[in-house]
């Protein structure tokens, strides 16, 4: 599905749903910027817009097709025999956390920045780009004046719509603190490694993200007007912070699970106890019904009246002193 809606250089909406052929006359209009966005588009949507509306470089196109395991940004600029325009390919992940499946679910949102256009493109639905659009039709704020600016705005939302997700796992790791309290159990253990995997799995996408919007926020690209770079720089400092937080959880988690191997090893500690005082418990009864019971020739208890009351007295006394001495050495 294509988007496409071209904005005045006052931030108002000029028109929308723009037909392909009348894009790159749009484009040569130094008075109006072009938003183009593609919503899992088909293969031929993908070719006419990125390839004969817009000339992108073939690399940036193929990495706006291909789905990217880590955040990234490269800007191009045209040599002689290329009809693009200078303009900044980026990828960004957008996350939202499920308690219900225990994961981080990431959409890839690439973004292609000129001096008059922006295009992304989105294999999924996203949400961000949606409530954005709505803001740039409104004309709230004047967010629609520049490519740039709309490119702010779409990396503010991204960044923000991390702290419900990164709440969400907070309580989350709340609850697994109460059941390694409460029943450590294996199926408790199998949750630790998972939130914990899962935890891994966002400070790797927070990473390589804080190395892209760090450019941004330093003005590397005269494609971000410098009375933009604070704002470029205030989302940097947010995800800077997100990425503290996701540590100081992964290092909760470790605490955690330290705390349930502590727990499990003395749990197995005590069956170890009790099993050791039920032998020496019972270690009389042994030795006396060993003793009594094989190493005589001759039964004795044929030549002696009570030879069986003896020996049950004997073992029963004997069991009883040793419960006793444990008791007096705190050991039971």
């Amino acid at each position: 599905m294509i988007r496409s809606l071209a904005f005045t250089t006052q931030g108002r909406l000029h028109s929308r749903d723009i037909e392909l052929f009348l894009m790159p006359t749009l484009l040569s209009d130094t008075n109006l910027f072009l938003w183009v966005d593609l919503e899992n588009p088909t293969p031929e949507e993908t070719k006419r817009v990125l390839e004969d509306v817009f000339h992108f470089h073939p690399l940036s196109i193929e990495d706006c097709v291909m789905v990217s395991e880590s955040p990234k940004i490269e800007e191009y600029h045209p040599r002689e025999g290329d009809l693009f325009q200078p303009y900044m390919f980026m990828v960004i992940h957008a996350v939202d956390y499920s308690r219900k499946d225990g994961v981080f679910a990431t959409t890839e949102l690439n973004f292609f920045l000129g001096r008059n256009f922006l295009v992304t493109y989105h294999e999924k639905p996203a949400r961000v780009v949606q409530l954005t659009e709505e803001r740039a039709t409104r004309g709230t704020g004047g967010m629609a004046r520049a490519p740039d600016r709309v490119a702010y705005n779409l990396l503010d939302t991204i960044v923000e719509n991390y702290k419900p997700a990164l709440d969400e796992l907070a309580m989350e790791i709340a609850e697994l603190e109460q059941l390694v309290l409460q029943r450590p159990t294996t199926d408790t253990l199998n949750k630790i490694l998972q939130v914990k995997k899962e935890v891994v799995h966002l400070r790797q996408i927070i990473g390589p993200q804080r190395e892209v919007l760090a450019r941004l926020a330093h003005g590397e690209t005269k494609l971000i007007r410098a009375h933009m770079v604070p704002y470029f720089r205030d989302v940097y400092d947010a995800l800077f912070r997100i990425s503290e937080m996701a540590q100081a959880y992964a290092d909760s988690l470790t605490g955690i699970l330290q705390v349930y191997l502590n727990m499990s090893s003395n749990q197995t500690a005590e069956v170890v106890k009790f099993l050791t005082m039920i032998t020496v418990i019972t270690t009389p009864l042994m030795l006396v019904g060993t003793w009594y019971g094989m190493n005589f020739e001759t039964i004795r208890e044929f030549q002696w009246r009570y030879g069986y009351l003896w020996a049950i007295s004997l073992t029963v006394v004997t069991t009883l002193l040793t419960i006793w001495w444990m008791r007096r050495k705190r050991w039971l």
